[in-house]
C-alpha cells in the first residue's frame, strides 16, 4: 500500500472517528441553570369569569401569562403587542400554553377591538379575555400576592406566570452577574413589564421555557429540582 492510501485512509478515519468522539466526551456533561422558583402556591383561578368563546376559560392545568387590562384595553395596545411578537408567537404551539387578560365587565367591545388588531395576520387561538366583576379582578390580582397594585382602571403593564397547579412562578434572586459580583442585595422578580420588550424578551421567554421543560421532565420522570440541562430549553414542547 503506498504512502498515498495511507494517507487517506487516515484522514477518513479521522473525519469518521472524530465527530464521534467529540459527541461521547459531550454525552455526560451536564449544563446547569437557575430554575424557576414558586413565589407562591394557591393563586385563585377564574371561575366565574365570561370568555368570548364557548369554552371555558380557567388557569388550572395551563401555563398561563395571566395580564390585567383594565377599563381602557385599547390602552395597552403597546404592551398586547410586545406580549403577541415576544411570547404568544413563540409559544403558541405549545400544548397547555395560553394568554389570559382579565377586564371589567363593560369592556366588551373596546377588548373586540383590540383582539381584532391584533388578529390581522393570524386567530389567536390561545389567547383569551375574560371579563369580570371589579371585586372579582381585584380578588385575583390580590391572590398572586406581589407588590404590584393595579392603577385606578384596574390595569397594570406587568404580566404575571402562573403554572398548572396555581402557583406564581418568577426567581426569588433576580440579580445579574454584575449585581453579584458588586454583593447588591437580593431582589426577586415576580413580575414582567409587557412595556419592556427586553423584560419579555430576555427573562419572561426564557422563563417560561424552564417551565415547560420541568413538565417535559416530570412526565418523564427524570425531573431534578436542583438543576436541568440547558439543552433541553430548546425545542421543548408539552
Amino acid at each position: 500500500m503506498n504512502a498515498k492510501k495511507i494517507k487517506r485512509y487516515a484522514v477518513l478515519c479521522i473525519l469518521f472517528f472524530l465527530p464521534v468522539t467529540f459527541l461521547l466526551f459531550l454525552y455526560p456533561a451536564k449544563h446547569n441553570y437557575n430554575t424557576l422558583d414558586i413565589l407562591h402556591d394557591q393563586v385563585a383561578d377564574i371561575n366565574g369569569f365570561v370568555s368570548t368563546t364557548d369554552q371555558p376559560v380557567l388557569l388550572e392545568d395551563h401555563l398561563t401569562v395571566l395580564g390585567f387590562f383594565g377599563n381602557t384595553p385599547l390602552d395597552k395596545l403597546t404592551a398586547a403587542s410586545n406580549l403577541k411578537e415576544l411570547i404568544y408567537d413563540k409559544f403558541k404551539g405549545f400544548k397547555t400554553f395560553q394568554i389570559v387578560i382579565l377586564l371589567p365587565e363593560g369592556t366588551e367591545a373596546e377588548a373586540k377591538t383590540l383582539k381584532a388588531e391584533l388578529m390581522k395576520y393570524e386567530e389567536l387561538k390561545y389567547w383569551h379575555f375574560v371579563f369580570g366583576s371589579e371585586n372579582a379582578i381585584k380578588a385575583i390580582h390580590n391572590s398572586l400576592d406581589t407588590s404590584d397594585r393595579l392603577d385606578e382602571n384596574l390595569a397594570t403593564n406587568n404580566v404575571y406566570i402562573v403554572d398548572k397547579e396555581m402557583n406564581l412562578r418568577g426567581r426569588f434572586d433576580d440579580r445579574t452577574d454584575n449585581e453579584l459580583a458588586k454583593k447588591v442585595k437580593p431582589y426577586s422578580k415576580a413580575s414582567y413589564d409587557a412595556i419592556k420588550v427586553a423584560d419579555l424578551k430576555n427573562k419572561m421567554s426564557e422563563d417560561v421555557r424552564i417551565l415547560f421543560t420541568e413538565y417535559r421532565q416530570k412526565r418523564k420522570g427524570n425531573f431534578d429540582s436542583t438543576s436541568r440541562r440547558a439543552n433541553d430549553l430548546k425545542g421543548t414542547d408539552e
